[in-house]
């Protein structure tokens, strides 16, 4: 069983500078195994081990090609093993159970890549073949506050953003804004009516009691309500006294929500609204077009699409409707021009969605009539990154006292007022200037965590004790775990950028920090791929601990050597920078002190 391997000596670097350790395993276990007789498309299944014991990586996939091949799996294995070649990047491989491989990192392939890491920009990660990225987020409504169910679609999609953005894609931001239907005819209504007794502008200021009182007046005034009914007609014919009213709500709310969107650290602005009425000169072009294509048909007086892919109750066809009786269009028509305008205009390769899971069966009925209509071709993938609920604590949906939906800025008040008690307490010291800044992030950033940190696929139970704790995988942890690194070069007193020496792994704790510190590009490209923001989370808690763990049994500053010394400050000096990079895709920020 002889695989080849470097003498503990210069390693070879890989492909440049950047260095997946999956992408490069796998390609060399997956030549290793054509070699040794494997179909060309054989799947190595090279993943990180989950036990020290069983090295840093295992390719558990010999026993699947072994079956085919009518092999022992073990047998096969050994003649993998006879063509890996991983000189200068394994110090060790061997083969476990009935037929997987465990593959030990060398430790100077590791120090040299953890030194590459550390002077190149952008941790050395590679950036991806640059695609046009649509990203469908947030989606408040006009007229409006941002509430608690705007949290989760906002702050997901845009860490997915901002992770997508650091690999080089061109990404484009879509707010879907809710800024048209039947509503706006009583809204402009009522917005005349205020204009006319003189307190528009305060009225507008608190677009919940405009809303509220606007509905009222629409369900007890019918002369008011018949007015609002007519106005919808004109707005959407186009009518310019309309149009003038109908911007004005949408400035209004737009407004008040890029407050809220900067003080999350969110990175929409003005420039990102798509609204639903951008598609709205589309929706009889396409209306016809499914007419003429012979996928659309009249049914008691509406026009349906028929789709064979759903049934209903009665086990038929599910009819899905495009236009009304009277006309008017449905969501499902404006899910359909977007999808097309995403494709034709924007000349999107991938359109991402976050919208709750609700929403899902909605959707896929939109995007099988775009795909028969053949709006957009099979190659753009339109993907649907749903996510749970927002629970309380009792398991139902988050809500106030009152049974009301919680205003997003009563949230983040509160997150604030919160935060601000903590730092307080543990900084009695600290200036009141400096206690507010820091409340500031640490509060915005640990409901923004708290949420990230789990699974998107499932409901979260929001939580505030949890959230604000400075043990387990939260916000302030990971904040003070970044803060603890630094405090090491305040210590020595050196600038941590102007380390310049080489790296020497010779501990097992220094091997482990560097081996996760390297995983960072397999990570955030997983994120990238999959929209999974808690993945990045549960790795950057692991590099804390693993840090932690390294910090007690390997002392930095009182090093027996100046060599040694050196070396681990710059094992400290990247997980900083690698916390800190991992933070901002999360779209949280990192504070010097705690």
């Amino acid at each position: 069983m002889t695989a080849r391997f470097s003498s503990p000596g210069r390693c070879s670097a890989y492909e440049g500078n950047s260095v997946n350790i999956q992408a490069l395993l796998s390609a060399k276990v997956s030549q290793a195994m054509v070699l040794a007789g494997a179909p060309a498309d054989c799947e190595p299944q090279v993943r990180q081990s989950a036990r020290v014991q069983f090295g840093d990586y295992q390719a558990n996939g010999i026993m699947a090609v072994a079956k085919k091949l009518g092999q022992a799996p073990r047998q096969l294995a050994e003649a993998v093993i006879q063509h890996l070649d991983l000189t200068g990047i394994a110090s060790k491989v061997e083969i476990a159970g009935p037929g997987f491989i465990n593959i030990f990192l060398d430790h100077n392939w590791l120090a040299t890549h953890a030194r590459q890491a550390l002077s190149l920009p952008r941790l050395g990660v590679q950036l991806a073949e640059p695609q046009t990225i649509v990203v469908d987020y947030s989606a408040p409504n006009v007229a409006k506050e941002m509430h608690v169910g705007h949290v989760r679609s906002t702050i997901i999609g845009d860490a997915a953003v901002r992770t997508l953005e650091f690999l080089g894609h061109n990404v484009i931001r879509a707010n879907h804004v809710g800024d048209w239907g039947t509503q706006f005819g009583m809204l402009i209504a009522f917005l005349e009516k205020q204009q006319n007794e003189d307190h528009a502008e305060m009225a507008l200021a608190d677009l919940e009691g405009f809303y509220r009182e606007a509905k009222r007046t629409y369900d007890e005034d019918p002369e008011f309500a018949e007015r609002a009914r007519s106005y919808v007609v004109k707005l959407q014919g186009g009518d310019e006294y309309c149009r003038q009213m109908w911007k004005k709500l949408v400035d209004i709310t737009m407004s008040q929500n890029q407050k809220i969107y900067d003080r999350m650290n969110v990175t929409l602005t003005r420039n990102d609204v798509m609204g639903e009425s951008l598609y709205n000169d589309m929706l009889p072009g396409i209306v016809s077009d499914l007419k003429q294509k012979g996928l659309a048909v009249e049914s008691e007086g509406a026009t349906v699409v028929f789709l064979d892919e759903f049934q209903n109750k009665e086990g038929e066809p599910m009819g899905v409707i495009i236009q009304k009786k009277d006309g008017g269009y449905l969501y499902t028509t404006t899910d359909i021009a977007c999808a097309k305008y995403r494709y034709e205009t924007l000349k999107a390769n991938r359109v991402l969605y976050y919208i709750d899971s609700r929403q899902h069966q909605h959707l896929v009925q939109a995007w099988t009539i775009v795909r028969k209509a053949g709006y957009v071709p099979e190659s753009v993938p339109l993907e649907h990154h749903a996510f749970g609920m927002m629970l309380g604590k009792d398991g139902r949906p988050f809500k106030t006292r009152s049974g009301g939906t919680i205003k997003l800025s009563d949230l983040l008040d509160e997150a604030y007022q919160r935060a601000y008690t903590l730092v307080r307490e543990k900084n009695p010291e600290m200036s009141e200037a400096e206690v507010k800044t820091l409340a500031e992030v640490v509060g915005i950033s640990a409901v923004k965590y708290a949420d990230l940190s789990k699974s998107r696929t499932t409901d979260y139970i929001f939580d505030w004790d949890n959230m604000l704790a400075f043990e387990g995988n939260t916000a302030p942890y990971m904040q003070y775990a970044y803060t603890r690194v630094l405090s090491v070069f305040r210590k020595a007193g050196i600038n941590a950028d102007s380390l310049d020496a080489e790296i020497v792994i010779s501990e097992e704790r220094e091997a482990q920090l560097a081996t996760r510190l390297l995983q960072f590009e397999e990570v955030i490209t997983q994120v990238a791929r999959d929209g999974t923001p808690h993945v990045m989370c549960a790795y950057l808690y692991d590099l804390a601990g693993l840090f932690s763990g390294f910090y007690e049994h390997c002392p930095i500053l009182s090093a027996e050597s100046d060599a040694t010394r050196l070396s681990r400050l710059q094992l400290a000096a990247l997980t900083a920078k690698t916390l800190k990079q991992g933070l901002d895709t999360l779209g949280i920020d990192t504070v010097e002190r705690m």
